[in-house]
């Protein structure tokens, strides 16, 4: 049986587990964070391991750019080069086969 809590104030079932083992230590550790901020050691812990995965996820697709590698960016949309030999074939060879 799913159980529900509320969380921001949403209903939402947590039908799935995400089990590991731990030291001590860490675990006394955790428990002590938890009860500072008078909450359960589950909703703590999903709390922190959700923001960590979603500070990933950004970092992994988030493009951090110098001001001048974003010049050199915006500057080559707005005013694209020509295109070269390579590419001027790879074109032609492709509406050759795609027939566009």
């Amino acid at each position: 049986m799913a159980s529900k809590i509320s969380a921001r104030s949403e209903r939402i079932v947590r039908a799935h587990r995400l089990e590991f083992r731990l030291d001590e230590q860490t675990k006394g550790l955790i428990k002590r964070a938890a009860q500072l901020e008078r909450r359960k050691v589950s909703d703590y812990c999903l709390t922190a391991i959700v923001e960590a995965a979603r500070r990933t996820i950004a970092e992994h697709e988030t493009l951090n750019l110098s001001d001048r590698d974003r010049a050199a960016f915006f500057e080559a949309m707005i005013n694209p080069p020509e295109p070269g030999k390579r590419l001027a074939r790879a074109f032609a060879e492709h509406s050759r086969r795609v027939g566009a």
